[in-house]
């Protein structure tokens, strides 16, 4: 903790290693007391008789004294982060437009084993869009965490046999600069300011609420995953806002032998994770949330950033700093393995006992149902990529996700339809596998909405019927859309499910899948089946010559037969009993 409660008033620590000088800016109302600090090596320290919980405070260096900076350790704000030009204009005072960090006695300790178990199902929520629209949740609470708690979002989640839901960012963000101008705002929250400070648009009762919420879907056996973003902060390129680490610490953000910030996240800058002042911000980001809230694990943003020193090592020392930590080595852990920098795509080298984002499956079982794909390429994603992970799958196999089409709109779209987000339809991925049914978008055509539906239950009969764990994207069982945009973070009110609307047969028909994959243990077994009988579809056995033009085929596991038959469009998944 940065600001620490003590008898009498409140101890500020704060780590700026290049200052001369630092202040603490303590805030009363609209009025500022700065309290000059005293330098201990890289950390500066001020003790405050009579500050308590509650008392709103920032930081403000030698560098540019008239730049208000939030506390990286801050964990409450009294406000959301709101783009303005000043915030990187120099020599202008920026104290009315930044949140202040608020002192927070840390709760109880929570000491709680890792409920959620790979092999089950991973379900993403934007908590913000899962509930602005949902009938049955008071008005008051929609868009927040503690929404997910209301009994008909957990009979919901139960329904679809949800084992963890993986919340998308929910600490504070900060638009993109591009964004106001055009009228726009971040949906998705992937531009973090501070790692540990929720949003109070999120979440308006803070670490409690969180905590409330993960308790009440642990017991009805849910797990609760956080989505981290660590790659970058939203102060972005050299042209970005001054907020919190760049005037502190801005070697913290990684650079070029010439001095140029390096770009691995896409963003105009990148945190050094070789630097282990970032790798201690890291994991004490993470005890917080697993100690304070109970946290079952974490999805991490561009994961290849955590590795990278400049180049990605996969014996990285934050590897070996969380397995080796008593609080968190017993975490689910869940890597994008991928960025935009030199050798940015490392699917498969993350450590053994990592998760990792498979978008080889996505793309095996996207081709296979739009037909260019293989049965061959079907058979090794559905049963756990071997060709990647060798004899234990750590994939987390997906059809669509937070980013890109949604499943709906990956059958009704050839091509992303983007205009909306200002930049000409060039953001969002080009080649994105997807395909029309004879009609790009909407269609009253009944054959065409037939054939669409056929390939949506074709889809999420594939994921329900694959070995290892798996992913849905909320709404995604009822038929989401988002009008063909696939980069749809700019987009607020694109993204809020219509629950009023949504396709209760599909949503029945997931959760028949959910039924039926639970009665097979062996899908959630990570061990990849060498005890699988594979056959045509006229029962004969599988030959190596039949893989590549195969229409589909018959796989026999020890309590389940799964039928995959293109021409039928049709996932068949029948359990049985296991033979002794």
């Amino acid at each position: 903790m940065t600001a620490t409660i003590v008898a009498g008033g409140v101890d500020f620590t704060v780590r700026a290693p290049r200052a001369e000088a630092v202040w603490l800016s303590l805030f009363d109302g609209d009025t500022e007391r700065r309290v000059a600090m005293g330098r201990s090596g890289e950390d500066w320290h001020a003790y405050v008789a009579g500050a308590a919980e509650g008392t709103r405070y920032g930081f403000r260096t030698d560098a540019d004294s008239a730049k208000l900076l939030v506390d990286p350790h801050a964990v409450t704000l009294d406000g959301h982060f709101v783009y303005d030009p000043h915030l990187r204009e120099p020599r202008i005072d920026t104290a009315a437009l930044v949140p202040k960090a608020i002192v927070t006695a840390p709760l109880a300790p929570l000491d709680l084993p890792t409920l959620f178990r790979p092999g089950e199902l991973i379900y993403e929520v934007n908590v913000r869009a899962f509930t602005m629209r949902h009938p049955d949740v008071p008005e008051a609470q929609r868009g927040t965490i503690a929404a997910l708690a209301h009994p008909a979002v957990i009979a919901h989640l139960r329904r679809i046999g949800v084992g963890a839901v993986e919340l998308m960012p929910i600490v504070a963000w900060i638009d993109e600069r591009h964004l106001p101008p055009l009228g726009l705002g971040n949906g998705w929250g992937y531009n973090p300011v501070v790692p540990m400070a929720l949003d109070p648009r999120l979440v308006p009762g803070g670490i409690a609420e969180l905590r409330a919420t993960v308790l009440a879907l642990r017991a009805a056996g849910i797990g609760t995953i956080l989505d981290l973003v660590l790659n970058h902060t939203g102060e972005s390129d050299l042209l970005g806002p001054t907020l919190s680490l760049r005037g502190l610490d801005d070697a913290a953000y990684a650079r070029a032998p010439d001095g140029s910030l390096i770009n691995d996240a896409g963003t105009g800058n990148t945190l050094d994770f070789a630097d282990p002042a970032v790798r201690a911000l890291a994991l004490d980001t993470l005890r917080h949330f697993v100690r304070q809230a109970g946290i079952d694990g974490f999805r991490f943003d561009l994961a290849t950033v955590m590795a990278r020193g400049p180049g990605f090592d996969p014996a990285a020392p934050i590897f070996a700093e969380i397995s080796a930590d008593p609080v968190l080595r017993d975490r689910v852990l869940i890597a994008e393995p991928w960025d935009i920098g030199p050798g940015g795509y490392q699917f498969g080298s993350f450590p053994a006992d990592w998760l990792e984002w498979n978008d080889r499956y996505r793309d095996d079982v996207r081709r296979f149902w739009r037909g260019d794909g293989s049965a061959g390429a079907l058979a090794t994603r559905m049963m756990g990529s071997s060709d990647v992970f060798g004899n234990r799958t750590r994939g987390v196999g997906f059809v669509a996700a937070h980013d890109g089409f949604t499943l709906a709109d990956t059958v009704a779209f050839a091509t992303r339809h983007n205009h909306a987000n200002g930049e000409d339809n060039r953001d969002g991925h080009a080649g994105e596998i997807a395909w029309n049914n004879g009609a790009e978008g909407d269609s009253d055509d009944p054959a065409i909405r037939d054939a669409r539906d056929a390939d949506v239950r074709a889809l999420l009969a594939t994921l329900f019927a694959t070995r290892g764990t798996i992913m849905l994207t909320a709404g995604d069982e009822f038929g989401r859309t988002q009008a063909g945009n696939n980069n749809g973070y700019a987009q607020d009110e694109l993204l809020w499910l219509d629950w009023e609307g949504r396709d209760r047969a599909l949503e029945s028909f997931v959760a028949d899948l959910a039924q039926q994959r639970a009665a097979c243990a062996s899908l959630a077994d990570p061990a990849i089946a060498h005890d699988a009988t594979w056959l045509r579809l006229d029962g004969q056995p599988m030959r190596d010559d039949d893989w590549r033009d195969a229409p589909g085929f018959v796989l026999r596991l020890r309590d389940a037969t799964i039928t995959v038959d293109r021409a039928a469009r049709r996932v068949t998944l029948t359990g049985h009993a296991q033979i002794a």
